[in-house]
């Protein structure tokens, strides 16, 4: 409640600003002094938490995918690097657009299995991403010096064990800035599922759109809602940089 009360004070900041801009500006629909602007405005914000539980859920999968794919990358047998591979360029390569589409009307004639829109979104849009994660994962995985791994063999760690123990927290930490710039990439990216009905910010905004016609000062308040929603995202992650050491090798440079 605090982060969407925040977002509100902003956007309410950001009007009389607007307000003063010229031209066949309709303002008035999203004027907080005016009753039909204080509920134009409370129908956009109400898709405030389905963008916030969409991207949190999606990148919480994607992130689990991708540091599966990422091991296979690194397995000793042959078929797991291969399916590695594929998994990445094919994915990579596909439109999240498209994927979503896929998923919410392809599964049903493909497998018979129908997903909600919240489902099929995150499903859709963690798969393109985790491929993405898989090769931020491998990076940070290979930049641990081999020094580390062998000293972990000298205490005879299982190559789990290394793993779990001495490698891993070596490379989350490396790999904490890219991750959280995928974040606020799934963040933007969730607005694709509108297309297929989810009630987050950009749906809202589009059924606003077809009430009031006034396409430009309700797309120009989505913007801000996305702006204010990234700059706390971007302001919690230095907060974890800090916390987890990440930021220790640019301090050191600086």
């Amino acid at each position: 409640m605090k982060l969407q009360a925040r977002a509100t004070i902003l956007l309410l900041a950001a009007l009389p600003l607007l307000a003063g801009c010229g031209g066949n500006w309709g303002w008035h629909v999203v004027d907080p002094r005016d009753s039909r602007g204080q509920a134009n405005l409370s129908f956009m914000l109400s898709g405030f938490w389905a963008t916030v539980s969409l991207s949190l859920s999606t990148m919480l999968l994607s992130v689990l995918l991708g540091l599966a794919v990422a091991m296979m990358g690194m397995a000793r047998f042959r078929v797991l690097r291969w399916t590695n591979r594929a998994y990445v360029e094919l994915f990579r390569a596909i439109p999240i657009l498209v994927m979503i589409l896929w998923v919410f009307y392809g599964l049903p004639v493909v497998l018979d299995i129908r997903l909600d829109v919240f489902v099929a979104a995150m499903l859709a849009i963690a798969i393109c991403d985790s491929a993405f994660e898989a090769e931020i994962f491998r990076a940070g995985i290979q930049s641990v010096e081999q020094g580390q791994r062998e000293a972990a063999m000298a205490l005879g760690l299982s190559p789990w064990q290394r793993m779990r123990f001495v490698i891993l927290p070596q490379a989350i930490r490396r790999v904490l800035p890219p991750i959280a710039n995928q974040f606020i990439y799934v963040v933007k990216m969730s607005s694709l599922a509108s297309v297929i009905g989810y009630q987050e910010l950009t749906r809202k905004a589009n059924e606003l759109v077809v009430t009031v016609f006034r396409p430009l000062e309700i797309y120009t308040i989505l913007i801000l809602e996305y702006l204010v929603l990234i700059l706390c995202i971007s302001f919690a992650v230095r907060w974890l940089e800090k916390k987890m050491g990440a930021d220790q090798g640019v301090r050191r440079v600086g």
